[in-house]
C-alpha cells in the first residue's frame, strides 16, 4: 500500500463525491460520454494506484 488506511478511506470518500459530480454533469449534458468515462477511469486508476493495486503500463510489461 502506498498510503495509510486513513488516507485511503478519505480518498475513497472523496472519489465517491467526484464520481457523483461527474455523472451528474454527464446527465446534464455538460460532459460527453467519452469524456465522463475518461475522467472516471483515470481517477479510479489513481485510487487503485494509492492502494498499490495498479501499475501504470503494467499490462504492457513483458513477462
Amino acid at each position: 500500500m502506498r498510503a495509510s488506511q486513513e488516507f485511503i478511506k478519505k480518498l475513497e470518500e472523496l472519489y465517491q463525491i467526484y464520481e457523483n459530480e461527474v455523472k451528474e454533469k454527464w446527465k446534464e449534458g455538460l460532459l460527453a460520454d467519452d469524456t465522463a468515462k475518461t475522467y472516471l477511469c483515470h481517477s479510479r486508476n489513481f485510487v487503485k494506484w494509492c492502494r498499490n493495486e495498479f501499475v501504470p503500463g503494467g499490462r504492457n510489461e513483458k513477462k
